[in-house]
């Protein structure tokens, strides 16, 4: 007596637990009423727009995924970002050779920040959160010690060059972003980025294994606040002036792209190309809203909604990987 074969689902499984895929799929709809609703979105102008405004966030989230797939928090991105940019914006560098000992100038604040972060957490013992939290606090009132209100500068040669289109086509900035994901895919293949997936998902048994789980967290940390200072880099190179404020609208939208990219807070799951095209995303939906005529007072609610289902999305394709794990 023959069995009926069961059908097998296991693509449509692997799509729905792949945060990236998910994303992207959602990125592609979203444009595409985009397109729809605003007659220009397929234009080289309005795509290197589009572009130019999601860089930093997309970076600065792809900076908070190190420190999350840790299974651990970072609020200190905000402090970084405005910082770095009134800092750049108060000392400007001429020149592609001021432009380069700008982004180090960038880096290295993150950083040093990172590694302040790293060491009071993986070897002080405290919880990311609160550190990460004083941090921020530090960094915006240094921010302020540098620039007590809106002004200052950019050098002409960053805000020029990293706004406008390679060959009249490509955008800078999307190069920079391209430049993270391929490091990004060369650190995943090394002991430390095997090591932050193995931390993430269990720490005693990362441990017992022979990782230096402390050592881990802090290279976390340090190179999270890195990318924090190539995102105030590019926020600047965008808004070619300075705020002490500049990084707090990002805050939250930082932690919503890393969740909707499909990184657990929990730790253990998700990659940086999900946080960025997550990034993409929530700045893509924003010009959806506005070019539909939704009141640019209701973004503090819009925010908020999309940090609640983020969550709620991220927590589902996290359990239906479980499941489909566990039914293999």
């Amino acid at each position: 007596m023959s069995t009926r074969a069961r059908p097998d689902f296991s693509f449509i499984r692997g799509v729905m637990t792949n945060g990236v895929t998910m994303v992207v799929v959602l990125y592609v709809i979203l444009y595409a009423v985009y397109s729809h609703i605003e007659a220009g979105a397929l234009s080289v102008s309005a795509f290197s727009d589009l572009v130019n405004n999601t860089i930093p966030l997309a970076i600065a989230a792809a900076g908070a995924t190190f420190v999350i797939l840790l299974g651990g928090f970072d609020l200190s991105v905000a402090g970084v970002l405005s910082l770095v940019n009134v800092v750049l914006a108060t000392h400007p560098l001429d020149g592609a050779g001021g432009a380069l000992i700008s982004l180090l100038i960038a880096v290295g604040i993150g950083a040093a920040v990172g590694l302040c972060n790293g060491i009071l957490v993986a070897y002080g013992g405290l919880q990311s959160i609160a550190v990460t939290l004083a941090m921020m606090i530090l960094t915006r009132g240094l921010a302020l010690v540098v620039l007590d209100a809106p002004g200052g500068g950019v050098s002409d040669w960053i805000s020029d060059t990293l706004t406008n289109n390679l060959w009249g086509v490509v955008p800078a900035s999307g190069l920079v972003a391209i430049g993270v994901a391929l490091l990004w895919a060369l650190f995943r293949r090394t002991d430390t980025g095997v090591a932050l997936y193995a931390v993430g998902k269990d720490q005693t048994a990362a441990a017992l294994s022979g990782i230096n789980v402390k050592r881990t967290r802090c290279i976390a940390f340090v190179l999270a606040g890195a990318l924090y200072g190539v995102a105030g880099f590019m926020l600047s190179a965008q808004t070619a002036s300075g705020d002490p404020n500049a990084g707090a609208p990002l805050m939250l939208l930082v932690f919503a792209s890393v969740a909707l990219g499909g990184t657990a807070f929990s730790g253990g799951h998700g990659s940086l190309y999900g946080s960025m095209i997550g990034a993409a995303t929530l700045m893509l939906l924003q010009k959806v809203l506005f070019s539909s005529g939704v009141q640019s007072f209701y973004i503090g609610l819009f925010q908020g909604l999309v940090m609640v289902v983020a969550v709620i999305f991220v927590n589902l394709i996290t359990y239906l990987a479980r499941r489909s794990h566990r039914h293999a």
